[in-house]
């Protein structure tokens, strides 16, 4: 037209207010100036945001820099309030009561032990014990020598423990008496933290003897992988003393708290659950395997003075089933899963606050977290932690406007420094950060899909692959149809996360096979190689499983 073109705009103001509407459309106006300027690009490739825009998202919404803590060791954090205050309680588990200095005196001599045994930085040591006050000795005491610890849950199976101890290469295991019988212990030497033998030395190692660092690995920990076989993602000390340092101010955590530790130490918030507490002189509590898989048993100790506690909302959920009715003083960190309002609501109603965490074990632990309030109109995971980027982007790896839905990068000092010995698979997934001025930065490709807020907040919206979250455990499905398909009755096998019945998620396989094996025959077949957590609740035979008309298997039908 020659006085140009006109656009009207309808919308659903349910769905939209005017001011998204307003930024449509002065990216439409950006995208016109584009095409005219020029004509010959594909309209895919031309921008859409303007410089201010472009500085709010990637420099703006990520200034988190913050200055690191001293000491910059896991286990240097702990001395450090060792010293501050030896006679305060460091942990309480199962009738059981440590001091700080009697906690180090006990993690000392199992330093000492593993020194022995010429663990040095970067030695990977294999810790498997009950949720007992060894858990910590172990911890701290591998830590301490100079080593990362690798840790397994006794509850695994043989043959995924058996893959773990191979994978990670590990010569030594940490356990505990009750466990050495049970475990796959040929070729590495054990070591049983509640029977070192007579008293051995118990002061702190001189740094000379163990030569830790900050970029030194602190633990390599196990996640499900695509191709049937769990990988090791290795953390470094760096990134785990800014993770604390950045939880301790916000959510918050001080000396005067009682921590309550519920969560598996193969999952990797257990980490917050067992350390927060150490690095800032308060106490951490740790529930035994029966109770933390038992409602009234939580309920029962988190009456016990309990101030913070964090687990997924499954466990939220199991709590509140079991009669629990909140605490006025408690401090309620929910990750691990998506978080729904009503629960996030039921919750809010009957403590202190209600804190939404997100991130990646690839970028340690919680990379973001909110603050719930009932006036939130959608459910947030905020903005980044301390030293911690988080960037939207399309598949150019461009950053989309606000309120467009894109794939989540996440950058900075909490990137891991990769999986172990899977060349092919960093590459894939730690891909070079060009957002940020240091030099060789990466940022890690989560796969899920997001979007910024108005106000620059992080809202999480799905995935883009095959990985599910449940009960805060991160699952790749195709690790359970590939146990599936290693079953001479099955043909194909496909493994979805189904919500019949909203908050009651459950894995259900479909397979095909010209057999028709028991359900409880394939359940057993999967406990040899897969932990409890992974094993479909039901288990339903086709005749063939639905194809999309490209002919690939059409998992929403």
């Amino acid at each position: 037209l020659s006085d140009g073109l006109n656009v009207h705009v309808e919308y659903n103001t349910d769905l939209f207010d005017a001011k998204t509407i307003d930024g449509m459309l002065d990216h439409f106006v950006l995208l016109l100036e584009g095409i005219v300027a020029n004509p010959a690009c594909p309209v895919g490739d031309l921008p859409l945001l303007n410089e201010a825009e472009q500085r709010q998202l990637l420099v703006d919404w990520n200034a988190s820099s913050q200055p690191y803590p001293e000491p910059d060791t896991l286990h240097g954090l702990f001395e450090a309030n060792v010293a501050r205050t030896p006679d305060a309680i460091a942990l309480r588990c199962d009738g059981i009561v440590l001091t700080y200095a009697e906690l180090e005196q006990r993690a000392n001599q199992l330093a000492h032990k593993l020194v022995t045994h010429n663990v040095a930085p970067d030695t990977l040591v294999a810790l498997c014990t009950e949720r007992s006050a060894e858990l910590l000795i172990g911890m701290l005491g591998i830590l301490k020598s100079g080593a990362a610890y690798v840790p397994l849950d006794p509850a695994y199976p043989a043959d995924r423990i058996d893959y773990m101890l191979e994978d990670s290469q590990a010569t030594i295991l940490v356990t505990e008496s009750g466990l050495q019988d049970e475990l796959p212990t040929d070729g590495l030497t054990v070591i049983c933290a509640d029977q070192l033998g007579a008293p051995g030395p118990v002061d702190n190692l001189a740094p000379q003897n163990t030569n830790v660092a900050a970029h030194n690995l602190a633990y390599v920990i196990y996640t499900s992988g695509s191709t049937g076989k769990p990988k090791g993602v290795q953390l470094e000390h760096r990134s785990a003393v800014n993770f604390l340092a950045s939880m301790a101010r916000e959510p918050g955590l001080n000396s005067a708290d009682r921590l309550l530790a519920v969560t598996t130490l193969c999952f990797d918030i257990s980490i917050l659950e067992l350390l927060l507490p150490l690095s800032v002189g308060a106490t951490v509590v740790v529930a035994t395997r029966d109770e933390a898989s038992d409602g009234f048993a939580l309920k029962k100790l988190l009456d016990d003075g309990i101030t913070v506690m964090q687990a997924t909302p499954a466990t939220w959920r199991m709590l509140l089933q079991s009669e629990w009715t909140g605490s006025p003083e408690l401090k309620v960190l929910c990750g691990g899963e998506a978080l729904d309002r009503e629960l996030a609501e039921q919750l809010n109603a009957t403590v202190s606050s209600v804190w939404n965490m997100y991130g990646p074990t690839e970028t340690t632990i919680w990379s973001s977290c909110h603050q719930f309030k009932p006036e939130d109109s959608v459910i947030s995971v905020g903005r980044p932690i301390a030293n911690t980027t988080m960037y939207i982007l399309d598949e150019q790896y461009r950053p989309v406007p606000r309120g467009v839905s894109g794939e989540l990068f996440i950058g900075g000092d909490g990137v891991a420094r990769g999986y172990r010995d899977r060349p092919e698979l960093d590459a894939e997934r730690f891909v070079a950060d060009p957002f940020s001025p240091k030099k060789n930065a990466r940022m890690y490709k989560t796969g899920d899909l997001a979007r910024h807020l108005p106000d620059g907040q992080l809202q999480v919206l799905g995935r883009t692959d095959f990985q599910i979250k449940l009960r805060g455990f991160r699952i790749e499905l195709g690790e359970i149809e590939a146990a599936l398909a290693a079953s001479e009755a099955i043909n194909q096998a496909v493994v979805i996360l189904r919500e019949d019945t909203p908050g009651d998620q459950r894995l259900v396989a479909y397979f095909t096979g010209d057999a028709v094996p028991e359900s409880s025959e394939l359940r057993s077949m999967l406990q040899a190689h897969l932990p409890v957590y992974m094993i479909p609740s039901a288990f339903m035979q086709l005749d063939k499983l639905p194809l999309t008309p490209n002919g690939k298997v059409n998992r929403k039908a």
